[in-house]
Parts: structure tokens; C-alpha cells; sequence
């Protein structure tokens, strides 16, 4: 391994563990510094982490040591956090989505390619071992041309969990913009690009009471959908189901699940990099009689393999797989999902994207190339 990629660090809240144990399995990347709009948090992250630099937002905004900044804020401060990284001339890596708004995503993109740096964004849970071994079954043609998929994520909300879950039900929430991104990502890993959808969203219930052990009891108004169902019109021609709902005590529902020409693939959770990988292939099984696949890729990674594959991508040229271009067409699609069901129409996408390369077979831990 050459030359280690410095990256820093902002926001240090509910995600940003994970973050610091996913980024640290990977020798290309090197944590330097923390961020928080809270001093005094960053400073007790980086102290429970070793991380060498607790900072302002700014001051690591100013650190001409950072390299590539990793943007943990919450969805209605992406965009305005990422582009004043992006002013600064360096990289940055988004937590999910993008942006809150079209817009926004779009001046991002506009003024990294005007200051020659990359954008990526999560949910990287597709460069985990689940996704990479159904990507490769597509790919060899295990169920035949796609035509069509399904994906559910169907739950009652996060107020009885999450120490703050009030911004799951404001602008920049709801389970198709906190879940979507995860299930949409996968799709269009799968199997491609979108290009109409159509669907309805309702505000099912206009309050919600937080029932965490933080603030038990303490009413929550709702002010976006928690009820999303659209139609997915890919490029290829298949269509595909997806119900994101925060309104659903309990289900039998599958998380996703392909349809092919030759067969179907049941794909696991697109929240975890594992999962189970289950095959039903004409004339070789019985009736819902499905084989369990082992991995082709590994599991043993976490959330922070987007940063490394942007990092790779700075050091040898190629494409990075998280991409901001791929965000994008999320954000682009989740938007035309609403925008469908106010409106009572299909919605044809002016956004774009191919498939991210899939990953290399057998790669060791904490390798990205081959």
C-alpha cells in the first residue's frame, strides 16, 4: 500500500462509530481530525476514538491536511456542509441523501466537477458481500434477463429508538428519504438506471409520541410522508415495486427480491453488508424450493467503504462506485415519487446514471483493487 489518504471527519453523532470502525479496516485511509458544531462532542469523540484532531467545523474546513471530508450532519445541512467543502478543494464523502432538495444536489455536483474534486455519497451497504454476490449472479446470467423486482421496508418508525428521531419526521425524512436511499441504491446496482416512476404517499397519522427511553412521551409532529408506494420503470425495461413505510407494526414481506427470465433472487437487507443470498432457477429447483448462496465477496466491512473506494479512485484514476452521480439519481427519483402522487401522473426522470462497476472476486480484507 502506497501513500494513506487523510480524512476528517464532520459531524460526530449517532453514525459516527461506525463510520470510525469502517474507515479504520481499510490501510488507504488515515482519520486526522473530527468535526462537530459541537466543540465539546468532537472533542469527546476524538478522545474515545484516538482521532489526533478535535475542531470546529471550519477549522477542519481550513486543514489543508484533509484530503477527503466525510459528512455525517443531518439531510437538511448536506449539501450546504459539503459544499463548503467542496470550496475548500477538497473530496467529500455524504451521508445519505445527497441533498434534500434536487437543487442542491446539483450545485454540488456542478461545483465539484468545477473544482476538479469527487463527490460520493452513502448508502455504500452495496459494495458488501449480500449485494456484491447478487450483482455477480445477475451478471452471469443466474436468473436470466431482469423483468421485473420488489422491494419492501416496511417498519412503525424510529420514535421508540433513535435518542432523537424528530428529523425523521421533517423535511429531509419520512422512510423514503432516511430507507429509500438503501433500497433504491441496490435496485439500480441490480439492475440499472431509472427512467419514470409513478406513486402515492400519504401522511398517515399527523403526530407521532416518542417512546425512547430519552424523551418517552414527548409528541412529535409529522410534517412529510411516511407512507411511499411507487412504480419503478427501469432503462432496461423491467419494472419494479417499492412500499417504504413507517406506518407497518408487522409484515411477512421480503426486502427485495429479482425476477428474471430463468429465475428469482431473493436479495438480503440493503441496510447490512451481509445477508442471505437465496437462487431459484427454472428446471433445476422445485417450486419455491430456493438454494441459499455462499458469498462471492466478503462481509467484513462496514460503513466507510464508499470513502475507500473514493480513496482508490484518487490514487489510480478509475471511477468510484458511491458516487455523487449515483446519489443524485436517487435523490432525483425519490422526489419524482412524490412528486407523482401530488400530481396524479407519471414522472419522467431528467437524471441518468450507470451501473457502479461491480467489485473483484476474492479481494483480501481491506483491499479494494485486485
Amino acid at each position: 500500500m502506497g501513500a494513506k489518504v487523510n480524512i476528517g471527519i464532520i459531524g460526530c453523532g449517532n453514525i459516527f462509530p461506525a463510520y470510525v470502525r469502517g474507515c479504520r479496516a481499510f490501510d488507504i485511509l488515515n482519520i486526522v481530525s473530527c468535526a462537530d458544531v459541537d466543540l465539546s462532542r468532537a472533542q469527546a469523540r476524538a478522545a474515545e476514538f484516538d482521532i489526533p484532531k478535535a475542531y470546529s467545523v471550519a477549522e477542519l474546513l481550513a486543514d489543508p491536511d484533509v484530503q477527503i471530508v466525510v459528512n455525517l450532519t443531518v439531510p437538511l445541512v448536506h449539501a450546504e456542509v459539503s459544499l463548503a467543502a467542496i470550496e475548500q478543494g477538497k473530496h467529500v464523502h455524504s451521508e445519505k441523501p445527497l441533498a434534500v432538495h434536487r437543487e442542491d444536489g446539483k450545485r454540488v455536483l456542478d461545483a465539484a466537477a468545477a473544482r476538479g474534486v469527487l463527490v460520493g455519497c452513502a448508502p455504500d451497504t452495496f459494495l458488501g458481500g449480500g449485494l456484491q454476490t447478487c450483482r455477480k449472479l445477475i451478471d452471469d446470467g443466474a436468473i436470466g434477463r431482469p423483468v421485473a423486482a420488489t422491494a419492501f421496508m416496511a417498519g412503525h418508525g424510529p420514535e421508540s429508538w433513535h435518542p432523537n428521531p424528530d428529523f425523521f419526521y421533517k423535511l429531509g425524512g419520512g422512510p423514503l428519504f432516511d430507507m429509500g436511499p438503501y433500497y433504491l441504491t441496490a435496485l439500480i446496482h441490480l439492475i440499472g438506471g431509472i427512467r419514470r416512476v409513478t406513486g402515492s404517499a400519504q401522511i398517515s397519522f399527523p403526530e407521532r409520541v416518542a417512546t425512547n427511553k430519552e424523551q418517552n412521551g414527548r409528541r412529535i409532529a409529522v410534517d412529510v410522508p411516511t407512507h411511499v408506494a411507487g412504480v419503478l420503470d427501469f432503462e432496461s425495461g423491467a419494472v419494479g415495486t417499492l412500499i417504504t413505510s413507517f406506518d407497518v407494526w408487522t409484515h411477512n414481506l421480503p426486502r427485495i427480491e429479482i425476477y428474471g427470465s430463468e429465475g428469482s433472487l431473493s436479495v438480503p437487507d440493503p441496510n447490512i453488508f451481509g445477508g442471505e443470498v437465496r437462487l431459484w432457477q427454472h428446471g433445476k429447483h422445485e417450486w419455491n424450493e430456493w438454494q441459499v448462496v455462499p458469498h462471492t465477496h466478503s462481509d467484513d466491512v462496514a460503513r466507510g467503504i464508499g470513502v475507500a473506494d473514493m480513496a482508490y479512485a484518487l490514487t489510480t484514476g478509475r471511477p468510484h462506485r458511491a458516487s455523487g452521480q449515483l446519489a443524485y439519481h436517487v435523490l432525483d427519483i425519490m422526489h419524482a415519487l412524490q412528486e407523482a402522487s401530488a400530481e396524479g401522473r407519471h414522472i419522467t426522470l431528467t437524471s441518468s446514471v450507470e451501473r457502479p462497476a461491480p467489485l473483484p472476486v476474492d479481494l483480501p480484507v481491506g483491499v479494494l483493487d485486485a
